[in-house]
């Protein structure tokens, strides 16, 4: 994933929220920050995605496929157990989505 432009940081976390391992630009204490952040994230985005499915009766909200939360220099993007640091200047965040997912099945 670092090979990816704009990446910053990638981290993988198991599924109780237990950082796993991270590399890039971070400390190692930031990457487990990013872990936790990305676990509670992806648990409101899969109750968000649950609500719209049964308010909606429209199918295809859940599983999610990704979040991403965009900020104005950096953003943070997450699949399924894995999240990166992006800086936006520098990558495609469509991109880096199609990446994170094809690592999220290695």
């Amino acid at each position: 994933m670092l090979a990816v432009d704009g990446v910053r940081a990638v981290c993988r976390f198991r599924d109780d929220g237990a950082f796993v391992e991270g590399y890039g630009l971070l400390p190692e204490r930031e990457l487990i920050k990013l872990a936790h952040f990305a676990h509670e994230y992806k648990r409101i985005v899969q109750a968000n995605a649950d609500q719209l499915s049964m308010f909606t009766g429209v199918s295809g909200w859940t599983p999610p496929s990704g979040w991403m939360v965009h900020g104005s220099k950096v953003s943070v993007c997450g699949v399924a157990n894995l999240v990166c640091t992006v800086k936006n200047s520098e990558g495609n965040l469509t991109e880096v989505m199609d990446h994170l997912l094809e690592a999220s099945h290695y």
